[in-house]
């Protein structure tokens, strides 16, 4: 029985600490990226997908989930994910972007414009805390891809 209790007792322990260790990141919409950013300017990170695309997957399950990069993301940027063939309208600068049935699914103007109508996926696209494109990032990235890719710009940034 005390073996039962001490195993137990490990068991939660080993629960409660791992709960505290993954840290998943905090995805927000592009509306919620910006009311946060007006509070507290970091770079903004957008992730732009479609539900079909396998890649985009790919990313969701192994980079994303990768305890490095989550903690580099969180402390870093606003994370957004943007579906780029959502077809909820976007305002922002004044402009409502909106879903145009163009192509397979459709295409929402807000992820066209991100990147600059080259659309392909996954795609990820850094903007600076003013807004302006900072990187476009295409395909696949493993989390040591990802993160040689963007902390150059992480760096740059703090130093501005």
């Amino acid at each position: 029985m005390t073996n039962k209790i001490l195993f137990a007792c490990l068991a939660f322990q080993i629960m409660a600490f791992n709960q505290v260790m993954s840290q998943e990141i905090s995805w927000l919409d592009f509306e919620a990226a910006v009311e946060e950013n007006d509070a507290n300017n970091k770079l903004i990170f957008i992730d732009v997908y479609t539900d079909w695309c396998g890649w985009c997957k790919v990313m969701d399950q192994k980079t994303f989930t990768d305890p490095g990069v989550q903690k580099f993301m969180n402390e870093n940027f606003h994370m957004v994910k943007l579906d780029a063939e959502q077809k909820e309208s976007i305002e922002f600068k004044g402009k409502s972007f909106e879903w145009v049935n163009q192509g397979r699914n459709g295409i929402h103007q807000l992820a066209y414009s991100l990147l600059q109508g080259q659309m392909s996926f996954p795609s990820f696209v850094v903007l600076d805390p003013q807004y302006k494109r900072v990187k476009i990032l295409k395909g696949y990235l493993k989390p040591d891809q990802l993160l040689n890719q963007l902390t150059p710009i992480v760096t740059k940034h703090n130093k501005s």
